[in-house]
């Protein structure tokens, strides 16, 4: 309409306009999205498959048996009613709880596609960057050459009472202050888009940051190879 003379063309619309142009999100729109480093029209493609996976949720009238996490606008809100909703069934206090992790086999996927789990949430949608995931091995593995993402298997995050919860080996345990563990898992990070920082929100958490995932990872591996690898998860891609 500002083309054609019906409305005003004010600063805001032209810098609209020249984004799309250039296949830029513009930065209205971006000022009250969510993360994302995608160019306009994967960034559209991407929203209308948000739109579509919150419209079945709605349709069906119930929670489905599995998560896509990259579809949540606020990860964080999703992640703490799972831990919610675990300590009020048992009557936990929520601090005492923390989540346990573990990725799926494809028979267990096939079964988590019909079937909740009594406790916690199945999530789908991660990518992990600097490692693979070998599902043969089931465990995380060097990168093929010229492979920067691959997709990450179905993964269950269960909550448990942090005393429950095994401690990982060659780390201090954030819960329960032990540095000698048995849990020999990488503990991956997770962030919303591969710049890997972000701000803290007005609600105390971070714009990218959203949790750490306990990676099954092989004997002879170490906590310092994977970190050194820069190895993270993401819930969405740039393209």
């Amino acid at each position: 309409r500002a083309l054609k003379g019906l409305v005003v063309m004010s600063g805001e619309l032209e810098a609209m306009g020249t984004s799309m142009t250039i296949g830029r999100v513009p930065a209205m729109w971006a000022a009250v999205a969510y993360p994302s480093l995608k160019p306009c029209g994967p960034w559209v493609a991407d929203l209308l498959q948000r739109l579509e996976f919150l419209d079945a949720w709605e349709r069906a009238g119930q929670a489905p048996p599995t998560f896509w996490v990259s579809g949540f606008f606020f990860t964080q809100a999703f992640i703490t009613g799972t831990l919610q909703n675990f300590a009020r069934k048992y009557q936990l206090p929520i601090d005492t709880v923390a989540f346990d992790y573990a990725c799926l086999t494809p028979d267990e996927t096939a079964d988590a596609e019909g079937v909740k789990p009594a406790d916690g949430a199945v999530v789908h949608g991660l990518f992990i960057e600097g490692a693979r995931w070998d599902a043969d091995a089931h465990e995380i593995a060097e990168s093929r050459p010229r492979e920067l993402f691959t997709s990450m298997p179905y993964i269950l995050l269960l909550p448990k009472a942090k005393a429950d919860i095994e401690p990982v080996k060659g780390r201090k345990e954030l819960y329960t202050g032990e540095i000698d563990g048995t849990a020999h898992v990488y503990m991956c990070p997770v962030y919303k888009t591969s710049v890997r920082q972000g701000v803290l929100s007005t609600t105390g958490h971070s714009t990218n940051f959203v949790m750490f995932v306990r990676l099954p990872m092989a004997e002879a591996a170490t906590q310092k190879h994977w970190i050194k690898r820069g190895v993270a998860c993401l819930t969405g891609l740039d393209d």
